[in-house]
């Protein structure tokens, strides 16, 4: 008789990881198997043994105990691994790696990047401009982001648009960032669409000639992706 494995015995049979680290590894400089040596090193602390040996580590995976060991000693030069000093019960040192490098680096990732491009939003108005933005300009910027709640990629986008359009001022930029929040448009691919949409429909016979002469990767590079 066929005996089968319980649901609730499959529950507890289970190791918890976030969803940033599947989402996010290779923004760190990791491959699949780094991911897997990552998740052995997580599976191997709830099981209460806190420093696995290369050999133990590798033992389930199809890579050997070098390559394991290599993988160790690249996760702890990226600082995403940690070797630490412990006492035990009996009040002796022991080792035990840990992962909360890996934790504060893959959850800092996104907050630090989106404030680093909230600063070279303004950077980039300014050249785009020619000149230094005046304390307006600033304030209005400052607006979309805090109080309008737009991302600085967003507002990126509709800098370049207006760049398109040959109609470089504030209000214009103001006036394509609310039509697209009014219209439910909250990010880049979604504004590369909304353009590609208008200016098909709006281009007629005269402009499509000009276009050809052109160069279109200098006009419609944005739409292609951020720089």
């Amino acid at each position: 008789m066929t005996k089968y494995v319980s649901f609730q015995q499959i529950i507890k049979n289970q190791i918890h990881i976030p969803v940033q680290l599947l989402t996010s590894y290779v923004k760190l400089g990791l491959t699949e198997t780094d991911m897997v040596v990552i998740l052995q090193i997580h599976r191997f602390a709830i099981e209460n043994n806190n420093f696995p040996t290369p050999y133990e580590l590798s033992s389930d995976l199809s890579i050997d105990e070098k390559e394991c060991a290599n993988i160790l000693r690249k996760l702890i030069q990226k600082d995403l691994l940690l070797i630490e000093q412990l006492k035990n019960n009996r009040n002796q040192l022991t080792e035990a790696y840990s992962l909360n490098p890996l934790w504060e680096k893959l959850f800092k990732v996104e907050e630090v990047g989106e404030k680093h491009e909230d600063g070279t939003i303004f950077i980039l108005f300014e050249q785009e401009f020619g000149r230094p933005l005046s304390p307006f300009e600033i304030e209005t910027i400052n607006t979309w982001l805090d109080h309008d709640k737009i991302s600085a990629s967003l507002i990126k986008a509709g800098l370049r648009e207006s760049v398109l359009m040959g109609k470089l001022n504030f209000k214009y930029i103001d006036r394509i960032l609310r039509e697209w929040k009014k219209k439910g448009i909250n990010t880049v691919e979604q504004a590369r669409e909304a353009s590609k949409s208008f200016h098909s429909s709006t281009r007629n016979s005269s402009q499509q000639e000009q276009t050809k002469k052109r160069d279109t990767s200098f006009y419609y590079n944005w739409l292609e992706g951020e720089d």
